[in-house]
């Protein structure tokens, strides 16, 4: 039986084949609903916010379908919505881990470094990208109210210990929203540990208009 919001009740989607969440690999992508934050320009929002309205993928059709297309494939991909909002999402890596002998990616918005410091520990993840969605005073903004600057600074903070502790584990990035400026996005980048680069991404406005008047399309 599944636990309430165990890793496997939240699955609402399933990428075959990607080749651009994991750059240079093949990768099938496992979505999970759910999320902490309202971030205004989220691409996922139904995913992300209302995940009910999507069905279900049945754990079966996963499972069958790694077994039969493991080989061909360089990594799994494991996204949201949050993932890291499932407090056994370690265990339930482990277990895609021995099963399928893939490696795992993992893809956060750094809220929840107890849980992604599990899986490090547990050594089921082979690289977590983090989301960092600007300097940690505009987090209220960024985040739609979910984050405020302190909470953002000391789950950052320990993110970024981690990626110390963990070197070669972990890859930063951030969406270069409107409301980003240069400097904003050079104080992103000096919020990282040495030696680590700042991935930057284009923003395109979201299919749905779930923004607000401080994120015009």
């Amino acid at each position: 039986m599944l636990k309430p919001f165990s890793p496997w009740s939240r699955l609402r989607g399933l990428e075959p084949m990607s080749l651009c969440d994991w750059p240079g690999r093949i990768s099938a992508v496992l979505f999970l609903g759910g999320c902490d934050l309202r971030c205004p320009f989220c691409h996922n929002s139904d995913l992300a916010w209302v995940p009910e309205s999507l069905p279900l993928v049945s754990p079966f059709d996963v499972q069958s379908f790694l077994e039969t297309n493991a080989a061909w494939l360089d990594g799994l991909v494991i996204t949201g919505g949050e993932p890291t909002l499932s407090a056994d999402l370690a265990d339930w890596l482990g277990e895609l881990r021995v099963r399928f002998s893939l490696p795992i990616k993992l893809d956060s918005n750094g809220m929840h470094p107890d849980v992604v410091e599990r899986c490090l520990r547990g050594d089921v993840v082979d690289l977590v990208v983090v989301d960092v969605k600007g300097p940690v005073a505009q987090y209220p903004l960024l985040t739609g109210g979910r984050a405020a600057s302190e909470e953002a600074a000391a789950c950052l903070g320990r993110m970024f210990d981690l990626a110390d502790a963990y070197r070669g584990r972990f890859a930063f990035r951030c969406t270069i929203v409107p409301q980003l400026s240069v400097e904003d996005v050079d104080q992103v980048r000096r919020m990282l540990p040495s030696g680590f680069e700042l991935v930057t991404q284009a923003y395109f406005c979201p299919p749905r208009k779930c923004f607000t008047e401080e994120f015009p399309c």
